[in-house]
């Protein structure tokens, strides 16, 4: 297991150069200038250039990226243009929210998906197949800011049960930050529930089209034993590795849930740094993002082998 570890955080060194080296060349791309976006056009030219030379602006852009390299090998993600302030206090003030969100989310879609996902699987072809089928083309078809209007109009201005805006630390408040969470919550839970339950059933079809399930059955086992201790485990494998990619999703890529219900998180951050061009932020916070992402996968490698010993002596 040990060296299984080793290499996966081995292998990822490459990957985070790539990303570093197109995210820089990217940002650096896209048309406009930092300067002028912080400063107004009145302002005259010579304190612009001055500006763009104390920031390092005005050299060829593989010294910068030399430069950024360097300090990123320090620990040093930079600072952020618009405030000055280190690009990891800018992150810090905003993935608890995104975390929050994230966890939550992932548990509603558990919740929802598991139970239908296996009476869909177990019951193949009845109603309550057809329903589960439905629900997941449903929440794959269905835009995050369309469900996300949907639960405003229904849950925030008709029935007024819940906030359509703003956020409240449940850490400080349970009641009134888990409300504030409610609706973003439920908005990805459910998008993500439908992406879990196609792939559960899927899996649990296969899983119990096995010769091993035919056998337990064929020992009298009853079909809630079958399903439970012989055709889920089986089944969880294409689950996690879901369950993985969208965990770095939630927390980083949740963008227009976190504007449309005004929450301060991570994916809100990094787009208001590419308006405002940002290159600093823009990079440390897709670089983490990143990160982010390896680390969900390396979780999902490790859970591979308690699913499946067999895949521990691979």
């Amino acid at each position: 297991m040990a060296r299984l570890i080793l290499h996966r955080i081995a292998a990822t060194i490459p990957v985070l150069l790539l990303v570093t080296a197109g995210v820089f060349t990217l940002i650096h791309l896209t048309p406009g200038d930092p300067i002028d976006a912080m400063m107004a056009e009145s302002v005259d030219d010579s304190v612009k250039q001055r500006l763009r030379q104390d920031l390092g602006l005005d050299r060829p852009l593989y010294l910068q990226y030399a430069s950024w390299m360097g300090r990123l090998l320090q620990g040093d993600l930079g600072r952020s243009i618009r405030n000055q302030e280190p690009v990891i206090e800018n992150v810090a003030r905003r993935i608890k929210p995104s975390l929050q969100l994230a966890g939550l989310a992932m548990a509603i879609s558990l919740l929802v998906a598991t139970p239908i996902g296996i009476l869909s699987a177990a019951r193949r072809n009845s109603a309550v197949d057809r329903l589960g089928t439905s629900f997941a083309l449903f929440g794959i078809c269905m835009p995050n800011f369309l469900i996300a209007l949907l639960l405003i109009f229904v849950f925030g201005v008709t029935l007024r049960w819940l906030p359509i805006s703003g956020y409240v630390d449940p850490w400080e408040e349970p009641w009134d930050g888990v409300r504030s969470l409610a609706l973003p919550a439920i908005t990805l839970g459910l998008a993500l529930a439908a992406v879990i339950t196609r792939t559960l059933r899927s899996s649990m079809l296969e899983a119990l089209s096995e010769d091993y399930v035919r056998t337990a059955r064929a020992k009298g086992l009853s079909d809630g034993a079958v399903v439970r201790r012989h055709a889920l485990r089986n089944a969880l494998i294409p689950v996690v590795t879901v369950l993985g990619l969208q965990l770095g999703t939630l927390v980083g890529g949740a963008v227009i849930t976190e504007y449309v219900f005004a929450l301060p998180g991570v994916g809100r951050l990094v787009v208001d740094a590419v308006f405002a061009r940002d290159y600093p932020l823009v990079q440390g916070v897709v670089l983490l993002i990143a990160a982010g992402f390896i680390v969900s996968n390396l979780a999902v490698d490790l859970l591979y082998g308690w699913i499946d010993p067999r895949i521990r002596h691979r």
